[in-house]
């Protein structure tokens, strides 16, 4: 079947396919304990599902199912316009790929390789015309930077993440992700939980205030900070200088029984009244589950396992389908709930 006739099914079966006794690629990925990614693991990889019992992950699925979206039809007919502005780039949707890294560490390096996985991620989120973000594995290092080096191949279409290692190697990734003209950078501190990285002997640190502060300075990129489950975490975050924080519990793979993300965002975008740029990810599969997130208070999502699955399948090609997919559905969403623009979504549309 050529590139031009394959479905998103067909991406999804393909990966199925290549994840055999990996991911299942289920229609519903909720991280319940009967799914073939998750159960309790005494020592062995973590794989791709979540951390201990898994109800962190089952939570940020159970979070977005209680809030239920209101039909607004009598009106005018429009086009829903879903486009949005990511710092100084406009995108075609407030919806981009998440920094997951790693694929050797949940057993895919065997089925993608993890250049080509970075390639895929950022090239495919580019032809969608929105980004892919980056992150930090053990297998990365200055010397074989995958994720930079899409990110250049992309003419600095992409984000920079890295894991909370020491200070002086953050600020050595920073550098070279200004020298691929990204269009931001940042810090993944909920990866002081990272399995992956503490099995590999790969040092990860809690970060101080004042280290954040010296991330800040230390770059001429906007700074975003990742893995903010609390006020007192986004108050920080802000004081120090952050362009932006992504609310986040790494899709559940860090520690066990956290809330779900939809659950705390409110509380957080009320906390810091607009200063700095809120985004979420988890448990985020469609684009009605991307309004919800909007409605909620977030000004963008990140899409994570769905992407690892679509590059699996079928490359930055299936990478772009589904983005192409989420931003359908969201505009399908928009014009059910009569919002005509990304500014018009609010929680009024919720109940």
């Amino acid at each position: 079947m050529s590139k031009q006739n394959i479905s998103l099914e067909d991406v999804r079966a393909k990966a199925k396919e290549k994840l055999k006794g990996i991911c299942g690629v289920y229609k519903i990925c909720d991280g319940d304990p009967s799914r073939l990614c998750q159960n309790q693991s005494y020592g062995a990889p973590l794989g791709i599902g979540g951390i201990g019992s898994g109800a962190s992950f089952t939570n940020n699925v159970l979070a977005l199912q209680k809030h239920h979206l209101k039909m607004r039809l009598i009106d005018g007919a429009f086009e829903p316009d879903t486009s949005y502005f990511f710092f100084d780039k406009q995108l075609s949707m407030p919806i981009m790929g998440a920094s997951t890294a790693g694929v050797n560490s949940f057993g895919g390096e065997s089925v993608i390789t993890e250049k080509e996985f970075c390639r895929s991620v950022v090239l495919g989120c580019k032809a969608a015309n929105t980004v892919g973000w980056r992150g930090h594995s053990h297998t990365y290092s200055l010397d074989t930077p995958y994720e930079i080096d899409a990110i250049t191949e992309a003419n600095g279409w992409g984000v920079k993440i890295c894991k909370p290692i020491a200070q002086d190697m953050i600020i050595k990734y920073f550098k070279k992700a200004e020298e691929a003209h990204a269009i931001a950078v940042g810090v993944d501190i909920d990866g002081v939980g990272s399995v992956a990285m503490n099995k590999n002997n790969i040092s990860v640190f809690r970060k101080r205030p004042q280290e954040i502060r010296d991330l800040v300075h230390a770059t001429k990129l906007p700074v975003i900070i990742k893995g903010i489950m609390t006020v007192e975490d986004a108050q920080i975050a802000l004081n120090a200088g952050a362009a932006a924080i992504v609310v986040s519990n790494h899709g559940g793979r860090v520690l066990d029984h956290t809330p779900g993300t939809a659950d705390v965002l409110p509380e957080i975008v009320s906390a810091v009244q607009g200063k700095i740029k809120v985004i979420v990810d988890g448990g985020i599969r469609t684009g009605y589950d991307v309004l919800k997130m909007l409605a909620l208070g977030a000004e963008s999502v990140l899409i994570g396992r769905d992407l690892i699955r679509a590059a699996v399948g079928a490359g930055l090609e299936g990478v772009k389908l589904q983005m192409e997919y989420l931003m359908a559905t969201l505009k399908k969403a928009m014009l059910m709930t009569g919002c005509k623009k990304l500014a018009d979504i609010s929680f009024n549309i919720l109940q």
